[in-house]
């Protein structure tokens, strides 16, 4: 079992290093960096499956012009906080790609799409209310909400989910390595990436809240250690 040890750096602030085998300890290394790998993690903001709180997973609505005012919130208070984000990644969906422009526009750069950071495929669920997918395959749901490895009919489980976002989180910090990088996803890749941060179980996945168009950040550093530095800022929405 990997264990965490305190290490002091920057200014003397306190991170979790990971420990205890070859794996985690070269799971971060890429460029062997000097600085942390920072990504601020931005979550899209209102579509209309939003409103109704609805499955929303590979189905691509775009943004509602609430959940357009939230993108240029969260743009403007992303390049004032983090003016030396040098790049801006997107998951491939209208309603993320529509959260990302803004930001890439503040910042001059360019919005790099990476499908590894899509939202879970939810299948025969997508546009359903949480009751009325209970309510369609009440023993599926029932055991869906209690494991991991179970997918909703013809869609995702969040286990896959989780090997499809840690190789695209890999591949993005080996990249870019030592930069900021801006990602704009949905709420499972973004409870994923928290979720190796911390090094926790699933059961984060379950019992964490992100806000539309909130923002996360989190430092990982090329001996495969990780810092938590925010989640679920929605404090520029007003």
């Amino acid at each position: 079992m990997r264990q965490l040890r305190g290490d002091r750096r920057a200014g003397g602030a306190e991170v979790g290093l990971v420990t205890g085998t070859a794996d985690a300890a070269g799971a971060w290394t890429g460029r062997g960096a000097a600085t942390p790998t920072r990504v601020l993690l931005l979550r899209h903001g209102q579509s209309p499956l939003s409103v109704d709180r609805r499955y929303s997973g590979r189905g691509n609505p775009s943004l509602t012009a609430v959940g357009q005012a939230q993108a240029e919130a969260a743009a403007g208070s992303v390049a004032a906080r983090y003016p030396v984000a040098g790049v801006v990644v997107s998951s491939p969906l209208d309603r993320a790609r529509s959260t990302a422009a803004p930001v890439a526009e503040l910042l001059g750069v360019a919005v790099e799409v990476d499908e590894g950071f899509t939202e879970t495929d939810f299948g025969g669920w997508e546009g359903l209310t949480f009751r009325e997918a209970a309510e369609r395959d009440p023993e599926l749901h029932r055991a869906w909400l209690g494991d991991t490895a179970v997918a909703p009919p013809g869609g995702e489980s969040f286990d896959v989910v989780g090997t499809r976002v840690s190789a695209a989180l890999r591949g993005l910090v080996e990249r870019h390595a030592g930069s900021t990088v801006v990602l704009v996803s949905h709420v499972t890749p973004i409870k994923t990436i928290l979720r190796i941060a911390l090094d926790t179980g699933p059961s984060l996945l379950y019992r964490l809240h992100l806000d539309l168009a909130c923002l996360s950040v989190v430092d990982f550093w090329d001996d495969g250690g990780a810092s938590v530095r925010l989640v679920n800022d929605t404090s520029y929405l007003g």
